[in-house]
Protein backbone atom coordinates (compact mmCIF):
# COMPACT_ATOMS: atom_id res chain seq x y z
CA UNK A 1 0.00 0.00 0.00
CA UNK A 2 1.32 3.44 -0.72
CA UNK A 3 2.48 5.79 1.85
CA UNK A 4 0.02 7.96 1.57
CA UNK A 5 -2.93 6.03 1.62
CA UNK A 6 -3.47 7.16 4.83
CA UNK A 7 -2.56 10.43 6.07
CA UNK A 8 -2.00 10.94 9.59
CA UNK A 9 -1.96 14.61 11.59
CA UNK A 10 -2.07 15.83 15.00
CA UNK A 11 -2.98 19.31 16.64
CA UNK A 12 -4.50 20.75 19.72
CA UNK A 13 -4.21 16.68 21.25
CA UNK A 14 -6.55 15.71 18.09
CA UNK A 15 -5.50 12.86 15.99
CA UNK A 16 -7.10 13.15 12.18
CA UNK A 17 -6.77 10.17 9.92
CA UNK A 18 -7.32 10.85 6.45
CA UNK A 19 -8.19 7.86 4.13
CA UNK A 20 -6.60 9.11 0.98
CA UNK A 21 -8.33 7.02 -1.57
CA UNK A 22 -10.71 9.74 -3.47
CA UNK A 23 -10.13 7.80 -6.46
CA UNK A 24 -11.81 4.69 -5.44
CA UNK A 25 -13.91 6.81 -3.33
CA UNK A 26 -12.24 5.86 -0.17
CA UNK A 27 -13.10 2.22 -0.05
CA UNK A 28 -11.68 0.62 2.66
CA UNK A 29 -10.08 -2.91 2.13
CA UNK A 30 -8.16 -5.24 3.68
CA UNK A 31 -4.75 -3.49 3.53
CA UNK A 32 -5.75 -0.07 4.35
CA UNK A 33 -7.81 -1.91 7.65
CA UNK A 34 -4.58 -3.33 8.86
CA UNK A 35 -3.29 0.52 8.45
CA UNK A 36 -5.69 2.02 10.16
CA UNK A 37 -5.38 -0.67 13.19
CA UNK A 38 -2.26 -0.18 12.82
CA UNK A 39 -2.49 4.09 13.63
CA UNK A 40 -5.19 3.62 15.90
CA UNK A 41 -3.30 1.75 17.73
CA UNK A 42 -0.09 4.00 17.58
CA UNK A 43 -3.25 6.79 18.74
CA UNK A 44 -4.12 4.62 22.04
CA UNK A 45 -0.36 4.31 22.84
CA UNK A 46 0.03 8.16 22.80
CA UNK A 47 -0.76 10.10 26.05
CA UNK A 48 -0.68 13.71 24.19
CA UNK A 49 -3.70 12.36 21.96
CA UNK A 50 -7.27 13.10 23.46
CA UNK A 51 -9.36 12.59 20.41
CA UNK A 52 -9.64 11.42 17.14
CA UNK A 53 -10.87 11.67 14.03
CA UNK A 54 -10.93 9.49 10.76
CA UNK A 55 -11.80 10.90 7.68
CA UNK A 56 -12.26 10.55 4.02
CA UNK A 57 -10.24 12.86 1.30
CA UNK A 58 -11.66 14.25 -1.45
CA UNK A 59 -15.67 15.11 -2.64
CA UNK A 60 -17.71 13.71 -5.09
CA UNK A 61 -20.52 15.68 -6.27
CA UNK A 62 -23.98 14.02 -7.87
Amino acid sequence: MPADVLLFDVQDHIAVITINRPDKLNALNKSVFDELDRLVDAVIERPDIRSAIITGAGTKLL
